[in-house]
């Protein structure tokens, strides 16, 4: 086979060193805790949490629980003393202070010397994927395309909405390696995908996706402040509460461990390879399932 370099970089460390970003309740940051408190001799060093939102977030609570440095910079803090409303890439103003921001916060990770970080529900799209690579665990297939596009893309309920109307009978999440996002709709989710969940059964709650179709048909060009409201996005709300227990909390702290393994690489064409012993296997990715078998999908 022909040269594999590993996803991971080698910067000298006994162990990696990451740390997790996290924006709200914290869930998937705290299954990966508790992998790791299980664990005698886990495969990484967690050097600290890091929010967006110390007020709102439990990242000082789980840093607390779990004996972990927090490191906070309130983004919207950081935009309300700038002048600004609203938390926003939407003006040249809001991308000028978004830099400003990640340069801010880029300059307090310093020190943890960081060889890769887990955003795990962190909001902001920031420009630190440049710095290290960043896993992102995202509520969608993203080895689900049409004509070679990735259909399971977005935010919010939005990939679980599409994955509905698209007439698909499961969900499963995804974690990727995030790409730097630059303001084009075809960045965003595009990242290659390392692991996927296994299947979550969609519930439909007694709707045909003919009835959700109309709900979509009906709903302004521009998503309200708090969403839609209506019985699409409450359906796609209940399956992405049901896919976070059943599809994040499964994929996300697996495919952190293998990573810190070093059991991902890609060749230099451009396809992931996962490494299964000492040999390097070329795979579109890895089936993560909730009864802890892997199930790599061979190219």
């Amino acid at each position: 086979m022909e040269s594999i370099k590993p996803l991971l970089p080698s910067n000298g460390h006994a162990l990696p060193r990451t740390a997790i970003f996290l924006s709200g309740s914290g869930s998937n940051a705290e299954h990966l805790l508790l992998t790791l408190a299980g664990m005698q001799t886990p495969p990484l060093q967690m050097m600290a949490l890091v929010t967006d939102a110390p007020e709102n977030s439990r990242a000082k609570e789980l840093g607390k629980k779990f004996d972990v440095p927090v490191i906070a910079s309130d983004i919207r803090k950081f935009y309300s003393d700038h002048g600004e409303t609203r938390v926003s890439l939407a003006t040249p103003q809001g991308q000028e202070l978004r830099k400003l921001w990640t340069d801010g916060l880029r300059k307090k990770l310093k020190k943890l010397e960081l060889d890769f970080a887990v955003f795990a529900g962190f909001v902001p799209l920031t420009n630190l994927t440049n710095d290290f690579p960043c896993l992102n665990v995202h509520p969608g297939d993203l080895t689900y395309t049409v004509a070679g596009q990735r259909v399971l893309v977005g935010l919010h309920t939005l990939p679980i909405e599409r994955a509905i109307l698209a007439g698909l009978t499961s969900l499963r999440s995804s974690v990727i390696i995030a790409q730097t996002y630059t303001g084009k709709g075809s960045d965003m989710d595009n990242g290659p995908v390392l692991g996927i969940s296994g299947e979550v059964p969609i519930d439909f709650k007694g709707f045909t996706v003919a009835q959700l179709l109309e709900n979509q048909r009906h709903r302004p060009m521009v998503r309200p402040k708090g969403g839609f409201g209506d019985d699409l996005e409450a359906v796609a709300k209940a399956n992405q509460s049901n896919l976070k227990e059943k599809g994040d909390w499964v994929v996300l702290p697996k495919v952190v461990l293998d990573y810190a393994e070093g059991r991902f690489g890609m060749d230099e064409n451009g396809t992931i390879c996962y490494r299964i012993g000492e040999t390097w296997k070329k795979v579109e990715t890895v089936i993560y399932n909730a009864n802890g078998q892997k199930e790599p999908v061979f190219i």
